[in-house]
């Protein structure tokens, strides 16, 4: 059951991030955060979405609004994929699902016929308050950055 609910704010959480460093939602107060789960680095659906919020990332900073990446996948992956992506935001690993518990993300997929549990690809859109103003679950990466920019110009 998610911890999290639109119109509500969102509860404090920190997680070792790329660039060495640990970072936490309260970090980014007066800021809105767009916090995308993907499934694994170096996977042509995690790499399209990467791509997409890198290529679109400067309308993200002209409204006030920082990008980060979560997955399940270790610092020195991520690092690997940011590098190799050019990708200009931190990624973020939930190695415990942590985070994952807390927005509801982790949910039963099949994989080559068996079931087997893992992140479902979903965005949420955080407000300068710490609010949380949109979901997207069970994304589909194509346009979908372009949905997120027009929730961010609707706040």
């Amino acid at each position: 059951m998610s911890k999290i609910s639109t119109g509500k704010k969102v509860p404090d959480f920190s997680l070792p991030a790329t660039g060495d460093q640990t970072l936490s939602l309260a970090d980014f107060k007066g800021k809105n955060v767009v916090v995308y789960f993907y499934p694994k680095d170096n996977t042509s659906g995690c790499t399209l979405e990467g791509q997409d919020f890198r290529d679109q990332i400067n309308k993200f900073r002209r409204r006030n609004t920082a990008v980060l990446g979560i997955s399940r996948d270790s610092i020195k992956s991520h690092e690997n994929f940011k590098t190799k992506q050019g990708f200009p935001f931190e990624l973020l690993s939930d190695a415990d699902e942590k985070a994952c518990k807390l927005f509801d993300v982790i949910k039963e997929k099949n994989m080559y016929g068996r079931k087997v549990m893992g992140i479902e690809r979903s965005t949420f859109l955080i407000d300068g308050k710490g609010v949380l103003r949109r979901e997207w679950r069970k994304v589909k990466v194509k346009g979908h950055v372009d949905e997120v920019l027009e929730a961010i110009k609707e706040l």
